[in-house]
């Protein structure tokens, strides 16, 4: 473990060189994916450098602890059980730190919640989930913008995209992609029977221009007036956009905003985010076949949770994990079960590792 430990030290060393290069900073594709790769090793480096220093102190420690000083030995004696422990701790961490890592941790996430079954109330449950996810972005002072969105009459939406911004937020959401069931009384239900509603989640890291680059050729861009529901929020001038990526055939439109610059910006964004998913899925495919990650696998067609309003009760089907405080994570209290999946994750690449 050391040994890799020192060559990523000195691999991170070799990258502050490079970035720091005016020939690597004005190369902004090579410069991005240089810095991303020294993000990823800082906290590795940095854990690395403390354990040495403190293995150090450990060891001076235990000197003194057999030294001829008396009052230097009961000093040393008295303090060594705890500088002992930290080092434990310290390796624990840094054996954690040395598993294999999603290189698309620290991205930002584009986050895409589309109705599935059950008419309005599987549109009003979407509305539900995009508000449980803005409000647990608010607690880790993430910042959140709509990209694209087809609201309903009734307060929900059909389908709502949109971008999460800041440190963390795929390492957090990711856990998130896959069909979420709701068990619940609608509103409009006279008879108080429980019905079934999904609604599907993807999580897609956000790619920067850099990485994916959209030639004009490939693209067919179309204009059109964009409509609300009810009428409302009609603009008077050609503001929505479809933009059609030809080589793939994926479409994606949008008409939040009144400008279709802004809208054409949006779009290319969401464009992006799923070529980029598109290609690391294709890259992964092989792997996949062979082992398929029990957790965060990202399946759109797997029933990751049910949310059952009844019972106020969650439960994540992949690690088999049930709670009672569904109103509190529906009002953005993730934490505790996205902290399980990845305890869970993280032992099993532990047991992988050997």
């Amino acid at each position: 473990m050391f040994d890799r430990l020192a060559e990523i030290e000195r691999r991170y060393e070799e990258l502050e060189r490079l970035v720091a290069d005016p020939a690597i900073i004005a190369n902004r594709r090579e410069f991005a994916n240089l810095a991303r790769e020294r993000a990823q090793l800082e906290e590795t480096v940095t854990t690395w450098r403390e354990r040495r220093r403190l293995a150090q102190d450990v060891e001076e420690h235990r000197e003194l602890a057999h030294g001829k000083d008396a009052e230097l030995r009961e000093l040393a004696r008295a303090e060594l059980p705890a500088l002992e422990t930290r080092l434990e701790a310290l390796d624990a961490s840094l054996k954690q730190l040395l598993l294999p890592k999603d290189p698309n941790d620290e991205r930002n996430t584009v986050l895409e919640i589309r109705a599935g079954t059950g008419g309005d109330e599987a549109s009003l449950f979407a509305s539900e989930l995009f508000r449980m996810y803005s409000r647990y972005a608010e607690r880790h002072r993430w910042r959140v913008e709509v990209l694209s969105s087809s609201p309903t009459g009734l307060g929900g939406f059909k389908e709502v995209i949109a971008l999460v911004q800041g440190r963390g937020a795929f390492s957090r959401l990711k856990f998130e992609g896959g069909v979420h069931r709701v068990q619940r009384v609608p509103v409009t239900e006279t008879q108080g029977r429980i019905h079934t509603s999904a609604v599907t989640v993807a999580v897609l890291p956000e790619a920067e221009d850099v990485e994916v680059e959209l030639a004009d050729k490939d693209l067919r861009i179309d204009v059109y007036r964009s409509s609300g529901p009810g009428g409302q929020s009609v603009n008077t001038t050609d503001s929505a956009v479809r933009v059609t990526h030809l080589p793939t055939g994926l479409v994606v439109t949008c008409q939040d905003e009144k400008s279709q610059h802004k809208n054409k910006a949006k779009a290319l964004k969401i464009l992006r985010a799923r070529l980029l998913e598109r290609a690391r899925q294709e890259q992964q495919s092989e792997i996949a076949a062979n082992r398929k990650a029990m957790v965060g696998s990202g399946d759109r067609s797997e029933k990751i949770r049910t949310y059952n309003f009844p019972q106020s009760r969650l439960t994540d089907h992949r690690i088999n994990l049930t709670v009672h405080t569904l109103e509190r994570v529906l009002d953005g209290d993730l934490d505790p079960i996205v902290d399980a999946l990845v305890t869970r994750q993280q032992a099993e690449q532990l047991a992988a590792a050997g």
